[in-house]
């Protein structure tokens, strides 16, 4: 097994391990923001269920105001690109003015074990998919 590999499979494990926490706080009622259908697709196949809510659909103050009104845990997945990013930080923003700090931990340490390979959320599900078959094949 060659250092690429092992880093392959640390990579895997610890985007499994954030996908089981994404879950569990899904499950536990948290609101998971993204940006658009295809990210509600690729996080559902991954298996997460609960509330995901798409931030493309209504202006972001009247989205952010209706996020506020809900007193749940608020978790920002935007994609790690330029306008992902720009968004991440109106929302962000405009939630403080409300006192409330989303969660953006999860969304942080995806972009860090991610970055170069894909952008995305909506990429998200196939990228654990074939890193999952590319490992497998070499155990």
């Amino acid at each position: 097994m060659n250092i690429k590999t092992l880093e392959d499979i640390e990579r895997l494990e610890s985007i499994e391990e954030i996908i089981l926490e994404l879950k569990t706080l899904a499950d536990s009622g948290a609101i998971i923001v993204v940006e658009g259908r295809r990210d509600v697709e690729s996080l559902r196949s991954l298996g997460i269920k609960g509330d995901i809510r798409l931030a493309s659909q209504q202006p972001l103050l009247e989205f952010t105001e209706l996020l506020s009104k809900s007193g749940k845990e608020i978790i920002l997945l935007t994609d790690w690109d330029k306008k992902g990013g720009i968004m991440a930080r109106k929302i962000i923003y405009y939630l403080l003015t409300d006192g409330i700090m989303p969660n953006t931990d999860i969304r942080s340490k995806i972009r860090n074990l991610v970055k170069k390979r894909i952008k995305d959320v909506e990429s998200l599900n196939n990228y654990v998919n074939k890193l999952r078959y590319e490992l497998q094949d070499k155990k």
